[in-house]
């Protein structure tokens, strides 16, 4: 089953991306608990989008070897700029669609790739070639968003949005978790080849000192502004409120703290 999907603008999104980067940190260090790497090592991060895991990952280990892909040369780009400002010596960045990776096969100690399959033009194609590329034993840590409902803020936003403009603009909350229903993770990945793995469930949360620090975000971040653009005059502010009454009940002493899952899968 192929996964085939309409992909958003990740030219004009490129240069704002970085502003999500800390609040999904806590998901690339649960993947990076998972994945061991020995100086020696040749490590693949796929999808890396501005260039994370794979610089973390890169500065924690100077005597490994680290090459990472994007299918989307604006990511690429700045991804190599913060490389070069961060003087890392040991990582390699390229334009290279996972589908399509111009690697010989066993090329790899292990790879990563978080929040990237479910975004492939081809998810099945994807993993097929990680498999291929990855050296027998070698290892992987990935992970894809779970149900659409717990992916929290794309909900909110589909929900807010629903109604107020044509339905083929509305927020892709079912494409970015296409991954999540239970087994469908675990199926892909042993058609593709791999044979070892345990695939979990976990929560992580963004957090925000309050509602309006995460709006403030959302608009910064341009990741709604296909949204924006189709509200009739004055739905701007009635999706800010209805969101704001969707996050009421997530508010506590320590300000706004909003639940998100994934699948963590590792082997």
């Amino acid at each position: 089953m192929s996964n085939q999907i309409q992909q958003p603008d990740w030219g004009r999104i490129a240069e704002k991306f970085d502003l999500w980067l800390p609040y999904i940190a806590p998901v690339g260090e649960a993947m990076l608990e998972v994945l061991p790497v020995a100086p020696g090592d040749r490590v693949l991060d796929v999808a890396c989008g501005t260039g994370e895991p794979a610089l973390t990952l890169a500065g924690r280990n100077p005597h490994a070897y680290f090459t990472a892909i994007d299918a989307a040369p604006p990511m690429i780009e700045v991804a190599s700029r913060k490389a070069h400002e961060a003087r890392l010596a040991n990582i390699a960045f390229e334009a290279m669609p996972a589908e399509h990776m111009r690697f010989a096969d066993a090329s790899f100690d292990a790879l990563c790739c978080r929040f990237g399959v479910m975004l492939f033009e081809d998810s099945e194609a994807g993993l097929c070639e990680m498999r291929r590329v990855l050296k027998p034993g070698g290892r992987f840590a990935l992970a894809v968003w779970s149900t659409p409902e717990t992916m929290t803020t794309m909900h909110w936003a589909h929900r807010a949005f629903a109604g107020r403009i044509p339905e083929e603009q509305y927020p892709a909350s079912d494409k970015i978790s296409s991954l999540g229903q239970p087994g469908l993770l675990d199926t892909m990945l042993t058609q593709a080849g791999f044979d070892t793995f345990t695939v979990e469930r976990r929560t992580f949360h963004y957090r925000f000192e309050s509602f309006d620090t995460y709006w403030d975000l959302v608009e910064a971040s341009d990741i709604l502004k296909q949204q924006f653009d189709a509200l009739p005059e004055g739905g701007r502010r009635e999706v800010r409120d209805e969101v704001a009454a969707f996050a009421r009940e997530f508010h506590g002493p320590d300000g706004l703290a909003i639940p998100h899952d994934y699948l963590l899968a590792f082997g």
